[in-house]
């Protein structure tokens, strides 16, 4: 899906959203220096990692101020050895996406024959309960209530996992 019909969907499932137009951003650097209309810890990052028999594909959405160490990842969520996927190649036959294009959650929802597990950060769901997210275009944020992102997701077929990323 291009960026117009990530919003024509939302619509057709009378999903509430908003959307910031903004230049392309290709890091977290660059997504804090943009003036948005909610705080900073909304935004997420997100990490598109897979086993290393590329059998299994896992997307981590976390708030963008957090690290995340995959072996701990890996330990809390009973996965095997995690590495990241590799651009370009993964992204596109995976996702559909490109560098730099690159929105995970939304990406989920474009036609594939792999089933990603989606594993999204508890915080999301805490007040303001949003999630700015890119609509498969690194020009615009478009900011969505979590539970409906997770619904989305889950409606389309993949599992969803909400999790805890702060590890003791």
């Amino acid at each position: 899906m291009n960026k117009q019909e990530v919003f024509d969907y939302l619509d057709s499932k009378n999903i509430w959203y908003e959307v910031t137009e903004h230049q392309a951003v290709y890091n977290m650097e660059e997504v804090a220096k943009l003036d948005v209309p909610y705080p900073p810890t909304a935004n997420a990052k997100n990490l598109f990692v897979r086993d290393g028999k590329k059998r299994n594909y896992y997307l981590i959405t976390t708030k963008a101020d957090k690290q995340l160490d995959l072996k701990e990842f890996r330990n809390h969520n009973n996965t095997k050895r995690l590495s990241f996927a590799s651009p370009p190649d993964e992204l596109m036959q995976i996702l559909g996406l490109i560098p730099g294009a690159v929105t995970p959650p939304l990406g989920l929802l474009n036609p594939t024959e792999s089933n990603i597990e989606f594993f999204i950060d508890e915080e999301f769901l805490s007040q303001p309960g949003i999630i700015g997210v890119h609509p498969n275009d690194n020009t615009a944020t478009v900011w969505i209530k979590t539970q409906d992102l997770i619904q989305l997701i889950e409606d389309h077929g993949n599992s969803v996992h909400i999790i805890n990323l702060e590890y003791k």
